[in-house]
This record gives structure tokens, sequence and C-alpha cells, in this order.
């Protein structure tokens, strides 16, 4: 990792990744103990709070121990392939319930602020969000979320459409991996629609309903999947 510069962006993913990739290659063996907080964030040149974010998220994976007053060790991962599957579908459903959070309140405010000219190209983009279903995931996702973000945009606050920009690199990988992973993903294509004519009659009531129409079926998909119904 000595060496590795961080790229602009949210740093706590970057992080979670390199401290990782450490332990997948067990520079880091099983029952060791890791540096402490402050050495990371120093070698990192990140924030200690960065550090402890990216270790809480590999406690939750299963992947290090935090012994309070002793340090954080690297643990033996449990249950392999099915584990796995489990923990990534919970962090997918985390990202959704986020994303469902800051969209609702967008939709809401886009359907009372927008105006018609600002609406304009909004058919367009859904229709190249619905063309590019057949263009692989990746390119699928990135018309789905710059179309959303067109909506969040619409709802004339700077701060919806930064916490949007922030969490969207986040988002992009979690619905890719949904989509390559999972075998039966709601098509929502119909609420994309209905959020689009939504906005256009200035209709907020009926933009939320057609944004958790859009997310509600994944989250509860998922939500049933971890649950094992």
């Amino acid at each position: 990792m000595a060496g590795h510069t961080l790229r602009s962006g949210p740093l706590v993913p970057q992080v979670e990744e390199l401290l990782r990739r450490r332990i997948d290659v067990r520079e880091w063996a099983v029952g060791q103990r890791l540096p402490s907080e402050a050495e990371l964030a120093t070698e990192l040149g990140v924030g200690r709070s960065s550090v402890r974010e990216a270790v809480r998220l590999l406690v939750r994976d299963g992947l290090l121990d935090v012994r309070h007053g002793v340090g954080t060790f690297v643990v033996e991962p449990v249950g392999a392939a099915a584990l796995e599957q489990l923990l990534r579908r919970s962090r997918v459903l985390e990202v959704l319930e986020v994303r469902r959070a800051l969209e609702v309140e967008a939709a809401r405010l886009a359907a009372e602020r927008a105006r018609p000219e600002d609406l304009a190209g909004l058919r367009q983009q859904v229709a190249e969000r619905h063309s590019s279903e057949a263009s692989g995931a990746e390119e699928f996702v990135r018309a789905d979320l710059e179309f959303h973000r067109s909506v969040v945009i619409l709802a004339g606050n700077p701060v919806l459409t930064a916490l949007f920009d922030s969490v969207r690199p986040i988002l992009h990988g979690a619905l890719v991996d949904m989509l390559e992973n999972e075998p039966t993903i709601p098509n929502t294509g119909d609420a994309h629609d209905a959020l689009v004519a939504a906005l256009e009659r200035g209709d907020s009531s009926a933009a939320v309903a057609a944004t958790t129409a859009n997310l509600d079926p994944m989250i509860a998909k998922l939500e049933e999947v971890r649950n094992g119904e």
C-alpha cells in the first residue's frame, strides 16, 4: 500500500478497499494486530475518522475484530461463499436505504419547484436509461444515475445535490454489483416514466409515489433474501 495515491472522491470506500486488499493478500495474517488507527491514518494521508469507518465496515464483514483496549485483529473469514453473498446484499441494502431517503425528498421538491423548461431533457434521459438496459450493467447504471441526478438537481437544493454526488460512486458500485449478481431484479422502468409524468404535472405526491415504486421493490427483494424468506 506504500506509495498509493488516493483518488478524489469519498475516502472511506477507498481506505476500506486498501485495507481489504492487504488482508486478502495475507500481508496481515489471521490473528495479527493491525497498526493503530493513528498510524494507518498517517500512512494513508487521511483522517482518523476515515480509517475508523473503514475498519467498522470490515468488522461488519467479518474480516476484523476490535478488542477494546487491545487493538484490531485479522480474523478467519467465516462461511465462505454463502456468508460473503449475504454480507454483500446487506451492504447494497444499506446503500439503497440511503438513496431512498435522499431521492424521495428530491422528487417532492422537484415537483413543486421545476419549471416546464427545466423538464425538457428528462424525457430524453429516461429514454436513454431504458435503451441502455441492453448495454451491460455499467452503462445502464451510468444512464440511470444520470437521470436521477437530474431529478435531484430539479429540487433546487444544492445540499441535496452535493449529498447525491458524494454517494454516487458508492451507489454506482452497489447497483452494478446487484445487477451482476442478483438473479431476479424487479424491472422498474414504468416507475421512471411515472416520475417524469408526475414532475411534468407538478404533482408532488405522485412524484414521491413513483420514486418509492422504483426503489421499494429492490429494497424488499434484498430484505427477503437476507432474511431467508
